[in-house]
């Protein structure tokens, strides 16, 4: 297998993280974003998409998207599960992955990419270029805003997203909050129910990477 990562970008972390709870070594390539690594002929003929992480199976395959790689992770790697061991439990904690992605990295993407000045004309990930949108950046930063919200009424009362064991979900989840600070959306004390399970991430190994 090989990894292909950005250690800047939240995308890749999640896959990174996961690896790293996985108990998993795999061999790395860094691919700088920063300096459009992403859109050189050589990675594109990795992912045409031009975008980490991606993961080239010991199978043949190119899998590019995060539920993909950890999937198939979960399938062929030892350590702990991650992704559930009930079908329900499998299927809540996709579904918490989901709204993570959907209502907080969107979120977070929208304000970044639409009212960052060096990522003008670079509205949304991939090889094409689309300019920005203002009105998206200030929606994004009230979205973000309602995700911490949400997430304090779920976690009160919970010590996980899921169940009562560490999960993908919260690999997801925790990504995505702790990347909302460079939109300056960030948890404090009025949420004490999402600042405990934060703090609690925090202090995971796997969240320093």
């Amino acid at each position: 297998m090989r990894f292909y990562d950005c250690g800047t970008a939240p995308s890749p972390r999640r896959a990174r993280i996961f690896i790293a709870e996985k108990g998993l070594d795999i061999p790395t390539t860094e691919i700088s974003i920063a300096k459009g690594e992403q859109l050189g002929a050589d990675f594109l003929k990795v992912n045409p998409r031009a975008t980490v992480p991606a993961l080239e199976t010991d199978d043949g395959v190119t899998l590019t998207e995060n539920l993909a790689i950890a999937t198939y992770l979960e399938e062929v790697g030892d350590g702990p599960k991650l992704m559930g061991t009930t079908p329900a439990q499998k299927a809540e904690i996709l579904q918490w992955a989901a709204i993570a992605e959907s209502q907080g990295g969107t979120a977070v993407a929208e304000a970044l990419r639409n009212g960052n000045p060096h990522m003008k004309g670079r509205a949304l990930p991939g090889p094409d270029n689309y300019d920005q949108i203002p009105e998206l950046a200030e929606r994004g930063v009230k979205r973000a805003g309602r995700f911490l919200e949400m997430l304090e009424e779920r976690l009160t009362g919970r010590e996980w997203m899921v169940g009562d064991s560490f999960s993908y979900a919260d690999i997801t989840t925790f990504v995505f909050v702790d990347f909302a600070r460079i939109i300056k959306v960030r948890v404090d004390e009025t949420k004490p129910a999402l600042n405990v399970w934060y703090t609690k991430m925090m202090e995971r190994p796997s969240a320093s990477l």
